[in-house]
């Protein structure tokens, strides 16, 4: 596994109502094998153990007493694992019955969570039968046989001790479901003994070798209420909530479900799993439909459809994670029997949830000095880091295999400022041009420009400022001439960028001046004492310069602004000659990375059948400053070759700015998005669920993803830091511009870096 990255389950099981040591056998099956792909916290649904529909049956001491006793089996039953299983019981605490949480692992007891709220209107009675736990302090439980103090439930010890007869006989009817000698009986003389075990709301769950793995538990109607518990939970330190559920499935409930999951786990800044109860529970009133989800900061990593037991059923989105089906499904009829055990894993980023607590001021924590939780500490020391890498996949758990492990199980996406699903993708490309557009029309109006002046060279980033301008000039009733384009071919301009400024201009109705600025450059050039022949910085640099000159004079002399087209990508690796095309009077393109800027050009020429051929010719160019001489009339200078490819040099911006990783880790993250694997593994996925076509896109490598080896990552990482760190003095002095997505660099707005800062110890993690 990768560093921060903590792989949790959500697992359904099939259940017979009133059933314990059955429903038991069930967990402990599945917690083995969902710990086996290395999910490192398992969670059942509410009342797992006994089924959520038992009614009446719930003032039974026979079914209590056996709750406690099939619970204390899969206590010992757990011991020297490392995986943490949650799972849901009716527990008795003092005089009153509770619907209860239990938090076990490797042989340990760690809490008993009770529910806060207790729904009782609809179809829900459950006040008839369980007392809310909102507001009730913190207490212990103690499991033995002796005299105790108040919390005690002696049932429990007599509960688990059989007579020879009674285990003959449950021998043979659990003998179907007994794993490993679990339901072997309880041996007196061992005198197993639970001692004070937290009962109560006001709980944390702590990983001994990887702090950052805190975890809190809320059950099912506690997330439905104005104010979850998870919240107080959240603001005490726990980075995932547990959500044991067992709600009903009604017309329309799984998307309102589905969005509380996404926005609860937003408002915290956390992950939130949320497991379901399914097939099993009666029918006689209600049924349970098995939907569960994993959800983080707001994003929806993994969920299982509801009624199916394959997670790509129609209208769903592909899971980043993964679905699991149990080898009791029938490979015939999977499509019509919604029966088996069912688990969805992902893995919770961590570190990246941590980044945004801290850099989001409005994020309050409370003192945990001022609070009376309980925390308890598990350790998951034996568990090998690996993990199985079935991104999205239908498997039947009992095919996957330990040599499998490897990688992530969520999708590392290679462009995360490109939405992958089409129609995402054109509303993004919509938002941006009308943000750019917004911004420019608002600085043209407030300045009282008459004109916006472009400088076009038949390049990516100058066709998308003009495609801006001509917007923005709309927006602000200024008519189409206000925009003004001027080309200034120089000593590396060729005739197909040329031909395209030319083109383009007259494919939006927008006149075109061309000024030719080698004159201008050799005259400078001679008069500084450098040789036109020596094609060194001052070469390329002094024409960089001129072109911003001459836009900034035409602005002056046509009463307008001088509009930048330098990106968010040029901007990070310090691509631009100071006070030349690094500054303007307006930045329209400051907050779009390259591998944006392609595909927004891409929307508008397949919406504007005019401007496709044009379009298309500018986005088949290499992208090139044009500052040195053509090759035999071709781009000599492609950016590309001598600073790494965009593509990559975008993805280390993100997770480096949004997400404040470390290098080794984004370098990681790298290996992964950038491999044939990766791309090979989201194919597949595609091929084996019957997405609709848009669904299917959003799991499949776009085919301009690029493949790139371990020593090209490490490489062109090493430049990126190199670059990012020596070229934030000219960050430290663009012009404004509008920010547009999560990642900014303006040193007004989102990041403010001294310009001398040392690169060194970012460079020695890579070594």
């Amino acid at each position: 596994m990768i560093e921060g990255f903590a792989r949790v389950a959500a697992v359904t099981p099939e259940v017979k109502v009133g059933d314990c040591f059955y429903n038991a056998a069930r967990i402990e099956a599945a917690a083995r094998e969902v710990a086996a792909l290395g999910a490192r916290v398992i969670c059942f649904p509410e009342l797992s153990i006994t089924g959520y529909t038992c009614g009446d049956l719930f003032l039974q001491d026979t079914l209590l007493n056996r709750a406690k006793d099939a619970l204390l089996r899969l206590v010992r039953g757990s011991e020297g694992r490392d995986e943490i299983v949650i799972a849901g019981l009716p527990f008795r605490y003092g005089e009153k019955l509770y619907n209860a949480a239990a938090v076990y692992g490797d042989g340990i007891l760690h809490g008993l969570v009770p529910k806060s709220f207790i729904p009782n209107y609809g179809e829900f009675y459950e006040l008839r039968h369980f007392t809310p736990a909102e507001n009730m302090p913190n207490g212990f439980v103690t499991f033995d046989a002796g005299a105790g103090r108040e919390g005690e439930d002696r049932s429990l010890a007599q509960g688990a001790r059989l007579s020879p007869d009674e285990r003959s006989a449950r021998a043979s009817s659990e003998a179907e479901y007994d794993r490993g000698g679990l339901y072997a009986g309880y041996d007196e003389s061992e005198g197993y003994v639970f001692d004070d075990i937290p009962f109560g709301t006001a709980q944390l769950f702590v990983c001994e070798e990887d702090p950052e793995l805190v975890f809190a538990a809320e059950i099912c109607e506690d997330l439905w209420v104005p104010d979850p518990p998870s919240g107080r939970h959240a603001r005490a330190g726990a980075r995932i909530i547990f959500n044991l559920s067992a709600g009903n499935e009604t017309v329309g409930k799984a998307a309102y479900r589905r969005s509380l999951v996404s926005g609860q786990s937003g408002r915290l800044i956390c992950g939130y799993v949320y497991a379901n109860a399914g097939f099993g529970e009666s029918s006689s009133d209600a049924v349970f439909s098995g939907h569960s989800m994993i959800g983080e900061n707001g994003a929806i990593l993994a969920e299982s459809a509801p009624f199916r037991s394959n997670c790509a059923a129609e209208g769903l989105r592909p899971s980043d994670g993964i679905a699991l089906r149990s080898s009791r499904i029938a490979e015939s009829d999977e499509r019509t029997r919604p029966r088996g055990d069912i688990a969805i894993l992902a893995d919770i980023d961590l570190l990246g949830l941590a980044h945004d607590r801290r850099y989001r001021n409005t994020y309050r924590p409370y003192d945990l000095s001022e609070l009376e939780y309980e925390i308890s500490f598990f350790s998951q020391n034996r568990r090998s880091r690996e993990g199985a890498r079935q991104n999205g996949k239908v498997v039947s758990i009992n095919k996957i295999k330990a040599a499998d492990a490897s990688g992530l199980m969520r999708r590392v996406d290679p462009h995360p400022f490109v939405p992958s699903n089409p129609k995402e993708r054109a509303e993004r490309c919509e938002d941006i041009l009308n943000m750019q557009a917004s911004g420019l029309a608002k600085r043209l109006l407030c300045s009282g420009a008459e004109t916006a002046i472009i400088g076009v060279s038949g390049g990516l980033d100058s066709t998308l400022a003009l495609l801006a301008s001509t917007r923005a000039a709309e927006m602000a009733g200024m008519p189409p001439e206000s925009v003004v384009a001027v080309t200034m071919p120089g000593f590396g301009t060729t005739g197909t960028t040329k031909g395209n400024a030319r083109r383009l201009c007259e494919a939006v109705g927008i006149a075109l001046s061309e000024i030719d600025i080698r004159k201008v450059a050799e005259e400078h050039l001679g008069s500084i004492g450098h040789s036109v022949s020596d094609h060194d910085t001052v070469f390329e640099n002094a024409q960089a310069r001129i072109r911003t000159m001459t836009l900034m004079d035409i602005a002056n002399q046509r009463r307008g602004i001088a509009v930048g087209t330098g990106d968010l990508s040029e901007s990070a690796l310090g691509w631009a000659t100071y006070n030349g095309d690094h500054m303007s009077m307006y930045g329209v393109n400051a907050g779009v990375p390259k591998t944006l800027v392609r595909h927004i050009i891409r929307y508008v020429a397949d919406a504007n059948p005019a401007l496709t051929d044009v379009l298309s010719d500018i986005l088949d160019t290499p992208v090139s400053p044009e500052l040195l001489p053509p090759d035999e009339g071709g781009i000599s200078q492609k950016t590309e070759e001598i600073i790494g490819p965009y593509e990559l040099h975008d993805f280390f911006l993100y997770h480096m700015i949004r997400w404040g990783r470390a290098p080794g880790v984004i370098r990681k993250l790298a290996k992964i998005a950038f491999s044939g694997a990766n791309c090979e593994r989201n194919a597949a996925f595609s091929e084996k669920t019957n997405q609709s076509a848009d669904h299917r896109q959003e799991a499949i490598c776009d085919d301009s993803v690029s493949r790139f080896d371990a020593e090209t990552i490490d490489r062109w990482l090493k430049v990126f830091y190199r670059r990012f760190f020596a070229n934030q003095f000219k960050r430290n002095a663009v012009p404004d511009g509008p920010k547009i997505g999560s990642v900014s660099l303006s040193p007004r707005g989102d990041w403010r870096m001294p310009s001398d800062a040392e690169v060194r110890m970012w460079l020695d993690e890579l070594e």
